[in-house]
């Protein structure tokens, strides 16, 4: 007799998957490894950047799908609907169901029990597998993400692995931190006065563009990049705040054209794990530019954290990324640019801005559009 999670990974190789997104769960600890070895395969470290990752990935033509803990479903919920659901972008979601059969975690219990009627309420399709019997139900779950263009969850009970043989992560694989250099001698410009504003930065990377992919952060950045240098090959962002790296990263992770994220300070501090993951799996071809103008721009201008104490091209640097700089002038731009798309490796450039939007319209694509227009190009 196969094993469940032999039968999973069966499962997802006759649907072509080929990107898992996972997270750790307890009672998927058997299946964890066998993805591992049979896919490649993104450890996450919050399952709303998953969310980002996988979209991205399927704009550049892949098709993944997410093996989670039911419970971070909760923080998903507002990326599903803004991302997912209002572009029409597929993503199938294993979901380990917690807080349902022979829970032995409390706090697991009350998600759980309500879980299903928030999905329905929500209106995300899922499909309850609770007996082994059912697994079959997962190919048709990943079918229907794909062929409907939408989130579909599958809340697989605890009880199909009772019949699980022990792991099969051996202890000599367990994890080992590793020595490396210490980070207290990292070369930092410091903090200068900003010559530019956001809308000027963006003019000037606009006369650099030529064969690249650019991911823009929703709001003002993407209606000035709309303003200043509308191509196919630009995906602006209509909402999911703080997953605009992480899009960008799916996309790197399955195309050979350098990816550039037109990222912002206050998406990097709603999602600082976007860079933490990024800095690990190091693309080659992914290039961020952190546009921090010190302030939430497109909801009034409050301050963020990096008016004071914050330092992006220091976190940055901590999180591995090989190549970073601090401009604060327009010529520094150009230049920065120019030098960091010669190298090979991941690159991070801070740019310091004066606070401040242009009067640019909203653009006159629906998310839906964004997406079909941005896919098709990248295609070509």
């Amino acid at each position: 007799m196969i094993h469940a999670e032999h039968l999973v990974i069966r499962i997802m190789k006759q649907n072509k998957i080929d990107l898992a997104a996972t997270l750790p769960c307890d009672r998927i600890k058997n299946l964890l490894p066998l993805i591992q070895n049979a896919f490649n395969t993104m450890e996450l470290t919050r399952e709303e950047d998953g969310l980002g990752i996988c979209a991205g990935a399927w704009l550049a033509g892949a098709r993944p799908m997410m093996i989670i803990q039911s419970t971070g479903l909760g923080n998903m919920i507002g990326a599903l609907f803004s991302l997912n659901i209002a572009s029409a972008v597929p993503i199938p979601i294993f979901a380990s169901f917690r807080g349902f059969y022979r829970e032995g975690i409390e706090s697991q219990i009350p998600f759980g029990q309500h879980l299903p009627a928030i999905l329905e309420a929500c209106g995300i399709q899922y499909t309850l597998i609770d007996e082994a019997e059912k697994l079959g139900l997962l190919s048709d779950v990943i079918q229907d993400a794909y062929n409907h263009c939408r989130p579909h969850v599958a809340l697989v009970s605890p009880k199909i692995w009772e019949a699980s043989s022990p792991s099969f992560r051996q202890e000599n694989q367990l994890p080992v931190i590793q020595s490396r250099p210490a980070g207290s001698n990292w070369p930092l410009i410091p903090i200068g006065r900003p010559e530019m504003t956001r809308y000027e930065a963006i003019k000037q990377l606009g006369t650099l563009l030529d064969n690249q992919v650019v991911v823009a952060n929703l709001g003002v950045p993407s209606k000035e990049l709309f303003a200043v240098s509308d191509r196919p090959l630009n995906y602006y962002m209509l909402g999911s705040m703080g997953l605009v790296s992480s899009i960008g990263f799916g996309i790197s992770r399955f195309t050979d054209r350098k990816v550039m994220v037109l990222e912002g300070d206050g998406s990097i501090l709603m999602n600082p794990n976007a860079l933490i993951t990024i800095g690990h799996y190091q693309p080659r071809n992914l290039m961020i530019l952190a546009l921090d103008n010190a302030c939430y721009g497109s909801t009034g201008s409050q301050k963020t954290y990096t008016c004071e104490r914050m330092d992006i091209e220091c976190f940055a640097k901590s999180c591995g990324f090989e190549n970073t700089a601090r401009i604060h002038e327009a010529l520094e731009l150009k230049d920065r640019v120019h030098d960091f798309e010669k190298l090979e490796g991941l690159s991070l450039i801070h740019v310091v801005l004066k606070p401040g939007n242009s009067s640019s319209f909203n653009i006159p694509l629906s998310p839906k559009e964004i997406t079909k227009r941005f896919k098709a190009s990248l295609e070509k």
